[in-house]
């Protein structure tokens, strides 16, 4: 069997500050403070292409961690997704739920004619009731309830993107006089529990009609929604056997749907420290672990698993048993916390050391040798098609190792000559108002009415 090629992105968020490597702020040459230019993110931009990296996948929130007493102040201190700032502007893929499925399809497209067919959605169900109140709400809808609404509001984008305009419906004819053919342009009507709509989609179809879907669920309404939706997935897990279960229950579950498991690409998050010799590779790590504010770190996961971690001593076992799954908590750290206490004793200042340290995926630490073993061992064990790449220092760190010989060669011995990740065309042409196919085929095609 050939090897499977591995795609690598670069895990971001538009904030200055950082989402990862809380504190790393203090290290001579961090870039944090020119995340807020544009400069920023077009050299990262030019890092990925040179690096042959994949994509940029941007994480984004909505709100403050401010739901128990201190942890406002512990997230600003620490500069822990402080200043944070729409993605949209910057990049190509942000949670936007906020916007009506007709406005958010009108953006994407907008996004997917400017890039020449590049652009991704990573579908996000809100978590935190700061981001409820931040948006006009009183709490956060309950967890099921989120996902019930987005099958809805994705389907609505479906149909907006793949059904309101045919092929062949711009013409611009200089002989018939005929820019846009009116028989080719079809209203969509939409009529569900939580979304509606009555309108013809606003933008001519782009490169790829619908961008890429990214999503990140492990719960089990999320897996339901991957496997229905997504063709790339963010997951956890800090070994290759924490991973390998979900993405065969993800795989089977398209395969349920009537998709090609294999056109679902699955990513878990990795941060490798990478030196010319074993010394310098630690040295490295020692340093940025360092740096690591856990406070800003116990701020942060303490909002993900709805649990006050500042309340009890920092270095007393904390029984993780006592974490419930809530609306407002974020299922998959549950259960990678939980999956913690079966090798380490759990206290608050590990939890908070961990999250503020590029949280609980893995972190090799070694030469390009060593870390390539690493990628290889999760492709083959855990049955990955990627990484999302955290880094410590933001970007500067891939940098610093981009720039270095030592990268010249990792790259081909991780992956040769990794090329852009693209979808497989739509299955057949568009009919009147309904999606007769849909890229990914195998997808559920639901019918709208074309009035």
């Amino acid at each position: 069997m050939a090897p499977k090629q591995i795609h690598l992105n670069f895990f971001e968020m538009a904030c200055k500050g950082a989402h990862m490597g809380l504190g790393m702020w203090k290290n001579p040459g961090d870039m944090q403070p020119q995340k807020d230019s544009i400069e920023y993110y077009t050299w990262m931009a030019k890092l990925a292409e040179k690096g042959k990296i994949t994509g940029i996948f941007f994480a984004d929130i909505y709100g403050v961690e401010d739901s128990f007493p201190g942890q406002f102040d512990a997230q600003f201190r620490s500069g822990a997704n402080c200043a944070q700032m729409d993605p949209i502007v910057f990049v190509s893929a942000m949670a936007a739920v906020t916007k009506s499925p007709f406005l958010l399809a009108r953006t994407y497209s907008t996004l997917d004619h400017a890039t020449k067919g590049r652009v991704a959605w990573n579908v996000v169900t809100s978590y935190s009731n700061s981001s409820a109140k931040a948006n006009g709400l009183d709490k956060i809808t309950p967890h099921d309830k989120r996902y019930e609404k987005a099958h809805e509001y994705i389907d609505l984008c479906y149909a907006l993107w793949e059904g309101s305009w045919e092929d062949g419906a711009e013409v611009f004819d200089h002989e018939t006089g005929i820019a846009y053919d009116p028989s080719k342009v079809h209203n969509i009507t939409y009529i569900g529990n939580h979304h509606k709509t009555a309108a013809i989609s606003a933008a001519h179809p782009s490169p790829q009609r619908t961008p890429v879907i990214f999503q990140a669920g492990q719960s089990t309404a999320g897996k339901a929604f991957s496997a229905l939706n997504a063709e790339a997935i963010f997951v956890g897990g800090s070994k290759p056997s924490d991973t390998a279960g979900y993405v065969k229950q993800i795989r089977a579950a398209a395969a349920a749907n009537g998709r090609d498991p294999n056109h679902i690409k699955v990513f878990p998050q990795i941060t490798p420290i990478l030196g010319r010799t074993m010394e310098e590779a630690q040295a490295k790590y020692d340093k940025y672990r360092a740096m690591a504010d856990w406070r800003g770190g116990l701020a942060k996961i303490s909002n993900y698993l709805n649990v006050d971690l500042s309340a009890y001593p920092p270095d007393e076992e904390f029984d993780v048993k006592s974490i419930g799954k809530s609306d407002n908590a974020i299922h998959a750290m549950i259960n990678t916390v939980k999956a913690q206490a079966e090798s380490v004793v759990v206290t608050p200042r590990l939890l908070g050391e961990k999250m503020a340290f590029c949280g609980f995926g893995p972190m090799p630490v070694g030469t390009p040798e060593m870390v390539a073993d690493v990628f290889e061992d999760w492709a083959t064990n855990a049955d990955i098609d990627g990484f999302n790449i955290a880094s410590l220092n933001p970007i500067m760190m891939l940098a610093e190792n981009m720039n270095a010989p030592m990268f010249g060669k990792i790259q081909w011995v991780w992956y040769s000559a990794v090329q852009p990740y693209m979808k497989n065309p739509r299955g057949s042409k568009m009919a009147a108002g309904t999606r007769s196919g849909r890229r990914n085929s195998g997808r559920p095609t639901p019918l709208y009415d074309d009035n």
